[in-house]
């Protein structure tokens, strides 16, 4: 495992930890719940640091606070769910934010092809294997492959400024 560290001028932070979190909370981005299964044991956080980073081959990263059972176990299994959610599963979101809580209670879900699992009614379901884990401040960054992929016609979940809301697609006019 690698570490990304930060090199800032005379070691003087530039912006502060509060700051850095207003400013970069008006980066709107999709929610999605990070699933894994470890020794017959279910893990899952919600997050919305997804990203993706190839098409060939199709891979992509999420980030995992290293204080989470979850990350641990993402790091020991190699392998995890990006379950993207739907508008309409913002409560299933708090769900899995919380920490020390009986997460997958009233969860209908499965378990997909690399033994994680796979919540229903999402809007997509993205089952990765790790290629690589490189330790980032306060988290673990995943870059994995992906294995399978899956996704519904709905509208997805969307977290802007510390709140869930929906996605309002403009409608576009040509002009000439």
């Amino acid at each position: 495992m690698s570490t990304i560290s930060s090199k800032a001028n005379n070691n003087k932070q530039l912006v502060s930890s509060e700051e850095y979190r207003n400013v970069i909370g008006h980066f709107t981005s999709g929610v999605s719940i990070i699933t894994v299964r470890e020794n017959g044991v279910d893990y899952g956080i919600t997050a919305s640091a997804v990203s993706s980073v190839s098409l060939d081959p199709p891979m992509l990263l999420i980030c995992a606070n290293k204080s989470t059972g979850t990350c641990h176990a993402i790091s020991r299994e190699g392998s995890f769910t990006v379950n993207i959610l739907a508008e309409n599963q913002g409560e299933l979101a708090y769900q899995f934010s919380r920490a020390n809580t009986d997460k997958f209670a009233d969860v209908t879900m499965s378990y997909g092809k690399l033994g994680n699992p796979v919540l229903d009614d999402t809007l997509a379901q993205l089952e990765c294997r790790v290629v690589e884990e490189v330790t980032g401040g306060t988290h673990s960054v995943f870059i994995a492959e992906v294995q399978k992929a899956d996704a519904a016609e709905k509208d997805p979940l969307v977290y802007f400024k510390g709140k869930f809301g929906q996605f309002k697609q403009l409608q576009r006019t040509d002009k000439d």
